[in-house]
């Protein structure tokens, strides 16, 4: 397993992340899965054995429940250098404050994510999604009161646009509060919008990449194949809408080339995606996940799996997006000068 810095922190992370949306099975939740303790604990053993330092939940995830299961099974006897992240956005309840990212739902959601995790310390403390009605002020400073308060060590940030990142930064440059040394965010071979803005942002300051639902909620896998039924037991035999396919002939010619790869190499198509997304420079992390042991070993191996030049540009030439305004006109005119977080975008079509 290879270890990475997250950002411009010292800390290392494993290319592969344990991801624990399938534990619990509360609510919107069991369409992903309802794994017990139990199950759980084998899980994360073959994760930690596999040299995976990073275990990532989020409190909505079962509303809690999923931390719940986590802190069961690592309570008391948590291996040493095994790192815990979650994040806190959405809403934990029905009443108006019970969602959201202000000082009030921070403060309080992190307290309650610790006593569920049975921890004193949560190693990269996230914020799961954008809050527009929330000064980003109030945000970044409840967050570094967390950091100095000892409950957190890290924080990082999820599913925020570029300016949304900027300004946070911004803030806490100005202000001197703890920075993001992350975000989280979903990228694929089939949803490659983070190219245009988050991956050069994270070149550019220095950010981490923890991605997020890199099989595209398992379209990417080689089970579902163009003009057939999604399988049983699969998210999206069970009405799972994430991501958006706005193409959905593009979708299934990614998928034959993963296929066709990942049969010339003896691997599955999923270890083939997720060894796609490991060799991106700006990516620090892919978080795997599964309902099987079976599903996390065959992910699990994608680690060691790596692509040739050729192959990857087998896969840019099915799933490369179009440069779009204003970064057509830079490619157009100034070619000559462009940055390594420019690079992150034009590089494969400079190749073309």
């Amino acid at each position: 397993m290879e270890y990475r810095l997250l950002g411009r922190s010292g800390l290392k992370i494993s290319t592969l992340t344990m991801g624990t949306m399938t534990f619990g099975g509360v609510g919107w939740a069991k369409t992903v899965g309802d794994l017990g303790v139990s199950e759980a604990r084998k899980m994360i053993d073959m994760c930690i054995d596999a040299g995976i330092n990073l275990i990532d939940t989020a409190n909505a995830y079962s509303n809690g429940e999923c931390e719940n299961i986590i802190g069961d099974v690592l309570s008391g006897k948590r291996p040493q250098g095994v790192l815990l992240a979650t994040k806190a956005r959405f809403s934990m309840g029905d009443g108006p404050n019970d969602q959201g990212l202000s000082r009030y739902h921070l403060i309080r959601e992190c307290e309650a994510s610790l006593k569920r995790l049975k921890t004193d310390v949560i190693d990269l403390y996230q914020v799961h999604e954008w809050d527009g009605q929330t000064p980003l002020e109030e945000t970044m400073e409840a967050l570094d009161t967390l950091i100095r308060q000892g409950k957190v060590r890290y924080v990082g940030c999820s599913n925020y646009s570029g300016w949304h990142i900027m300004k946070a930064l911004g803030i806490a440059n100005e202000q001197r509060y703890q920075r993001f040394v992350s975000q989280q965010i979903h990228y694929t071979l089939e949803a490659r919008d983070a190219e245009y803005e988050l991956l050069p942002i994270s070149i550019d300051q220095g950010l981490g990449v923890l991605v997020w639902s890199p099989l595209a909620g398992g379209l990417l896998s080689g089970k579902h194949r163009r003009n057939q039924a999604a399988p049983e037991g699969t998210r999206q035999f069970a009405g799972w809408t994430e991501p958006p396919i706005r193409d959905e002939n593009r979708l299934w010619n990614i998928v034959e080339t993963l296929v066709a790869i990942g049969e010339e190499r003896g691997v599955s198509a999923a270890q083939v995606a997720l060894a796609w997304l490991i060799g991106r420079k700006a990516v620090t992390s892919v978080i795997i996940g599964g309902r099987t042991e079976a599903q996390f070993r065959d992910n699990i191996a994608a680690a060691e799996l790596k692509l040739t030049d050729e192959e990857r540009k087998r896969l840019d030439a099915v799933s490369l997006p179009p440069v779009i305004y204003p970064y057509w006109h830079q490619l157009n005119t100034v070619s000559d000068r462009l940055s390594e977080a420019d690079l992150e975008l034009f590089g494969p079509h400079l190749q073309r």
